[in-house]
């Protein structure tokens, strides 16, 4: 069993700003109206390989020999490139292990290094292809970024996240969302004068968002656990928010209608205003199929229905005072990423851990009727490392009742089959970890160039490396070489062969440049022309 015993410290999300992590300005001007971004890692900590488990591509050398990808770092977790030097995104290891035929082809991950030093690679968003080849990395220097993950936003693919900083109990910053071309076209805060925590961004079908925050109430009767009669609480705040106009249509405070009595965790020297009680930890929130909210707290063990219009709890899922009557399997504890599926299915991923309630972590797939108040487990996915998971993680519903599990604390990403079967798994480094992971199909077309870096290479003139951050539809590069930059051939045509492909061309030029083409052959991009006066003729 994969466990972490350093964080069997009272339930939370977010490590306690452990380390001060540098990070780039997540949308700070980068070229033209791109996301000032950078680059992203990926997760990390680590149950045994499998032989059949080995990082996607092979090492090189400057000079390689054509098609191989750029030497990994001495540590052979942070892959290195020579045409984007200033990208340093952690190896994701992909082991198919069933037929993942007609699944989404890229993950999404939003990487944070869990311990300072022994972190691996940069911090920010990644998007890897099924084999864990590096597609698109987005390094931050400053804060965290969390729930990467693509949502529809005005009828088109939109990737999604949080950034901000980060504290035991809550975060505090802004959510982005940016289009296929890796460019900012919205962000979301909260109001009220409030800031928008790291634990959701929900963009629901009529362009609203719902996110959340925390607020903290004094003067709050805590004898019955054991505090003062005027003590202090985090309330879980729910807010949903117009994303063209930024105001407020809707807010719920957890305190106003779920007493501090129903928390399952303990004050733990907690509950004075200079320290108050983190009763609720609100982590998620979703539409239900009648148009009401799913909220989702960690520190009730209880997923709560809240009326859209009233605020009233309408039921309660679980924890102490259940409204529906738990059938075998479905009890679940610390649960995260609650979301509903038509009518009468909902999925989450129960922790059972920290303090450790089960024996491993499982994503849910339940059955509710609202009529009979009964609650049936339809499916649990569950890894057979038995993994189990002290806080964070999501639970994904694929077509066909497959689902994609995101380990949380544990940096690992699993595909199921309907019936709980494992078909593909996939780990990062130790030392990072995701807050959430999700799978989807997505076109990037970034507006930048193509990288080119050219080096000597002692078998043939030119050992040419190319890269182009966020784009996947590159097929084929082309090679062009001259002795003057404005007259270049065609001197070597080559298939991608990962986020970096060598190339070898028998050109000394000393003038290069090269061309993206997609499958079609149709040309896509091109590089800027550089100048290599270290190749000489033979």
């Amino acid at each position: 069993m994969v466990h972490r015993p350093d964080l069997e410290s009272p339930p939370r999300d977010e490590p306690a700003m452990r380390n001060s992590l540098s990070r780039r300005q997540l949308l700070g001007g980068g070229a033209g109206a791109a996301v000032g971004l950078a680059a992203a890692g990926v997760i990390g900590y680590s149950w045994p390989r499998s032989a059949a488990a080995a990082p996607h591509g092979a090492s090189a050398t400057p000079g390689a020999s054509a098609g191989t990808e750029t030497e990994r770092a001495a540590t052979a977790e942070v892959h290195t490139f020579v045409s984007r030097s200033d990208l340093k995104p952690p190896v994701v290891t992909v082991s198919a292990i069933g037929d993942d035929t007609g699944l989404p082809g890229y993950y999404f991950l939003g990487n944070k290094p869990y311990k300072g030093p022994s972190g691996v690679g940069q911090s920010g968003l990644l998007i890897a292809r099924q084999d864990g080849d590096i597609t698109w990395f987005n390094p931050v220097t400053t804060g965290q970024v969390l729930d990467f993950n693509v949502q529809t936003y005005q009828g088109k693919q939109v990737l999604t996240w949080w950034h901000g900083e980060t504290g035991p109990t809550f975060g505090q910053g802004t959510c982005y969302i940016a289009d296929s071309t890796y460019s900012q076209i919205a962000t979301v805060q909260c109001g009220n004068g409030l800031k928008a925590d790291m634990h959701e961004f929900n963009i629901t079908p009529q362009g609203t968002a719902l996110i959340d925050s925390y607020k903290q109430y004094d003067n709050v009767d805590l004898t019955a656990l054991g505090g003062k009669a005027n003590g202090a609480v985090w309330s879980g705040i729910v807010q949903e928010i117009d994303i063209a106009t930024g105001a407020v249509l809707f807010e719920w405070s957890s305190i106003d209608h779920v007493p501090a009595t129903e928390t399952m965790t303990t004050l733990s020297g907690t509950g004075t205003k200079a320290n108050a009680f983190d009763y609720f930890h609100i982590n998620s929130i979703d539409v239900a199929a009648d148009g009401d909210l799913l909220v989702s707290s960690r520190n009730t063990s209880t997923v709560y229905k809240i009326g859209r219009r009233d605020g009233q709890v309408k039921w309660r899922l679980a924890g102490k005072n259940s409204d529906f009557t738990l059938g075998p399997g479905v009890k679940f504890y610390w649960q995260h990423h609650v979301r509903s599926h038509g009518a009468n299915l909902l999925t989450l991923f129960d922790d059972g851990s920290s303090p450790a309630m089960e024996p491993q972590s499982r994503g849910l797939l339940l059955k509710l009727d609202e009529t009979t108040m009964q609650a049936t487990l339809v499916q649990a996915y569950t890894n057979p490392n038995q993994v189990l998971a002290d806080n964070q993680g999501s639970m994904q519903l694929l077509p066909g009742n497959k689902a994609f599990v995101g380990w949380g604390s544990e940096p690992y990403f699993s595909t199921f089959d309907s019936d709980g079967t494992l078909l593909a798994d996939g780990q990062l480094p130790m030392g990072d970890q995701t807050y959430r992971a999700f799978t989807d199909d997505w076109v990037g077309q970034p507006t930048d160039k193509p990288a080119i870096a050219v080096l000597p290479n002692a078998a043939r003139a030119a050992a040419v490396y190319v890269s182009w951050n966020g784009a996947t539809e590159v097929a084929t590069w082309q090679v062009l070489a001259g002795k003057r930059e404005s007259s270049l051939s065609v001197v070597a045509t080559q298939a991608r062969s990962g986020f970096e492909t060598v190339i070898a061309a028998d050109s000394v030029g000393p003038y290069f440049a090269v061309t993206a083409h997609d499958t079609t052959g149709k040309l896509i991009g091109q590089s800027a022309t550089v100048r290599e006066r270290g190749l000489t003729a033979a």
